[in-house]
């Protein structure tokens, strides 16, 4: 039978309205198989990589075992080189050198590895009525009455007064206990349904339950501390004191899972936005050859400012492209005005059970591939980079020339809230930036979901972008 003919207003339609489809109807064969492998790695990186510390730790074994090695001030470089530098355990830096000299510009791609969570504070340790407690401080936006109820694990470095580190991981093996904070039961919480959602759960109310059990033949105060404690030391070598010089987190005792009947979604814990910065990193290990040299950037405290010497702010950046551009006798700031970045964060997915704070027309729909966002930040734009037309449409022909799935999105109704990335502290330094990031369903929550389709086409999108000419 003879295809149908279509009509000149058909035609017409088809050139001049953006009527996308969802994704999967526009999903190669090819792709599909890819996205399903893709996606199986990526959520064995989520369960390895719970806290910066380990995204960080797993990204240099990943990478090593494709050929990365150490970049130190002074070496030489060359084209194919495949190169890494750890800022403080904490951050990473990672380059493909290309075929271009670095005047002509690299090819960044940038995202956080930090995700929301509670850390433990200075002095946590307390008893109470018999049962034992670590105090905490939340770390990032939470919404702080989802973290209660919810099985816990604890990750993160104690430095001894020695110097020497002990990491802890407690939680996520096999047959290991689990951790929890307590919430009040609905028959006595009359008083705490009458308040603002914010309210209902203090921060200071974030108390993590570890034991009740006392330390048997001894008669002074709080025994079940002390026989926390012992367990602690007998593990760790621990001592009180030691928590001073710590940095423990508390996270999600949830392993990665496919989500729905279809087993379309990815559903974990910290995707925002190690659902990004595993795509950098991907792309990267499977970047060959590149023109200009591509740069991944997984940086820290992006959910609390972007500051300190892991986070963007720091010239910790810096001083890495710097030594590179030493090695070829290129400036950097000759480098910079060249370069291009993607900062590949998060988007929110529209979510129909809250339409009100969605404008629908310009929100990111899970399916629909990529979110381009030209700007981030709140209100009137304000804490956002606003990328210029000329980026945005250099993005559209290089994602359509690798058959990127992509779409435009904002955050959310103008004046409904709002968020931002490390957008802007790229543009500081002179480099083109454009926002883009998968979009997430209950975004900052303990268990986040986003479309498998969406999470390839991070990756696919990020690789163009490493292997444009």
């Amino acid at each position: 039978m003879d295809e149908k003919v279509k009509t000149p207003a058909q035609l017409r339609r088809e050139r001049l309205l953006d009527d996308k489809k969802n994704g999967y109807d526009r999903l190669s064969a090819a792709d599909e198989t890819a996205m399903q492998s893709y996606c199986e790695d990526y959520k064995k990186f989520l369960d390895a990589a719970k806290t910066e510390r380990e995204a960080v730790d797993e990204a240099v074994r990943l990478a090593q075992a494709r050929g990365f090695t150490p970049f130190a001030r002074g070496m030489m470089v060359k084209p194919g080189d495949k190169l890494y530098r750890v800022n403080r355990g904490k951050a990473l830096m990672l380059a493909v050198i290309g075929e271009k000299s670095l005047a002509d510009g690299v090819s960044i791609g940038a995202a956080h590895i930090d995700a929301p969570r509670l850390d433990l504070k200075p002095q946590p340790l307390y008893e109470d009525s018999e049962l034992c407690f670590l105090k905490t401080h939340y770390y990032g936006g939470i919404r702080k009455y989802q973290w209660v109820t919810i099985p816990l694990e604890l990750h993160g470095v104690v430095v001894r007064s020695d110097g020497s580190a002990i990491r802890v991981a407690i939680g996520a093996g096999m047959g290991d206990p689990v951790f929890t904070v307590d919430d009040l039961l609905p028959h006595l919480g009359r008083e705490q349904a009458k308040k603002p959602m914010a309210e209902a759960i203090p921060g200071e109310s974030l108390n993590i339950l570890v034991g009740s059990r006392p330390f048997k033949e001894d008669e002074g105060a709080d025994r079940v501390k002390l026989a926390i404690m012992d367990i602690l030391n007998q593990k760790y070598g621990l001592t009180e004191a030691d928590f001073i010089s710590a940095e423990l987190e508390a996270v999600p005792a949830f392993r990665s899972s496919d989500v729905g009947f279809d087993r379309s979604l990815i559903g974990a814990y910290g995707q925002d936005d190690r659902v990004c910065s595993y795509a950098c990193l991907a792309a990267l290990m499977n970047c060959e050859n590149p023109a200009h040299t591509a740069v991944c950037v997984l940086a820290d405290k992006e959910e609390i400012g972007s500051e300190g010497v892991s986070g963007m702010k720091s010239a910790a950046f810096d001083t890495f492209m710097s030594d590179l551009c030493d090695a070829q006798r290129v400036s950097l700031k000759t480098c910079y005005e060249h370069s291009f970045c993607l900062s590949a964060d998060v988007t929110a997915a529209y979510d129909p059970n809250f339409a009100e704070v969605y404008e629908k027309a310009n929100s990111a729909r899970v399916n629909y591939g990529v979110g381009l966002c030209k700007y981030t930040g709140s209100g009137g734009k304000s804490g956002s980079s606003d990328a210029s037309a000329e980026v945005v449409g250099f993005i559209r022909r290089i994602f359509d020339q690798a058959e990127v799935i992509w779409q435009m999105a904002e955050l959310g109704k103008v004046d409904a809230g709002g968020g931002g990335t490390v957008a802007k502290f790229m543009a500081e330094r002179d480099i083109d930036t454009l926002d883009a990031g998968v979009p997430v369903l209950s975004m900052h929550a303990p268990f986040e979901t986003t479309g498998k389709l969406d999470c390839y086409m991070m990756y696919k999108g990020m690789k163009a972008v490493y292997q444009a000419g």
